[in-house]
């Protein structure tokens, strides 16, 4: 059974010139995030969206949480769909945003984290055991009652993984997790990623990091302005072998627009 389907979903934005666009710089227009993407995440597993900037994996990580609307096409999260019953899927999806304005800066990692558990609906009475375990899941027991305005970017990464997690959702949207963790951290997040399924959990990750899909997913998808343009199951396959599937799909996207570069002229 799926958990997450995308059906032929597009997305573009439109360019708003700068109000003082007085030299004509900038210009109206479109771009395409995403085109036409079909894909479909298994229940109970972890999928990494590979890409370069660019290709769509945030968008389709938003598109997803309901955070933005498809222009066309259809996205399913567990049965909701996330136009008509976008209720249903914000309550069954957590989202780690990567960013320290995510949090309140004059409060607490604990306080930030009773806020949103407050707003997920978290019962009150199970607030204090539920944010221990996360704060403890993600490593930062003992900065539970630091401030939030003095985290590094990389206990940020790691409180807005907690913050994902804390009404213990069915579907975990994870957008560069370990982006700014040293190896030691970016390690321990591994291990709580990849367990994640044990608990009922479907995972979907956008990253760059060859050696993260290789220690917690169980496949790979390769976007490409905005498409789909190769996946395969990791089936214990090192960073090395993710690494050379990539480039190899990438080069063959490069071959195709360059061929139809040469036959335009």
């Amino acid at each position: 059974m799926d958990s997450i389907i995308l059906d032929s979903v597009s997305k573009k934005f439109p360019h708003r010139p700068a109000l003082f666009n007085w030299i004509g710089t900038e210009r109206g227009g479109e771009t395409l995030a995403l085109g036409q993407l079909s894909l479909c995440v298994p229940a109970g597993s972890i999928l990494a969206l590979l890409g370069p900037n660019g290709s769509g994996k945030t968008t389709t990580l938003k598109l997803i949480s309901t955070t933005l609307l498809p222009d066309s096409g259809r996205i399913v999260v567990e049965g909701a769909d996330t136009q008509i019953d976008a209720n249903q899927v914000r309550k069954r999806v957590g989202f780690a945003i990567a960013s320290e304005r995510s949090f309140f800066p004059r409060l607490s990692a604990r306080e930030n984290l009773d806020f949103f558990a407050a707003l997920d609906d978290v019962p009150r009475r199970i607030r204090p055991q539920r944010i221990e375990l996360m704060l403890e899941r993600v490593g930062l027991s003992e900065a539970g009652d630091t401030l939030a305005m003095k985290f590094s970017s990389g206990m940020c990464q790691r409180l807005g993984i907690a913050r994902a997690l804390i009404k213990q959702p069915s579907v975990i949207l994870l957008d560069e997790p370990t982006r700014s963790l040293d190896p030691s951290a970016a390690t321990q997040i591994w291990s709580m990623i990849h367990e994640l399924p044990a608990y009922g959990a479907t995972v979907l990750i956008a990253t760059h990091s060859f050696d993260e899909a290789s220690a917690v997913g169980d496949q790979i998808a390769v976007l490409h302005g905005g498409k789909l343009k190769g996946s395969r199951r990791i089936d214990g396959s090192g960073p090395a072998e993710l690494r050379s599937f990539y480039f190899h799909v990438i080069s063959q996207v490069d071959a195709a627009a360059e061929f139809a570069m040469e036959a335009w002229r």
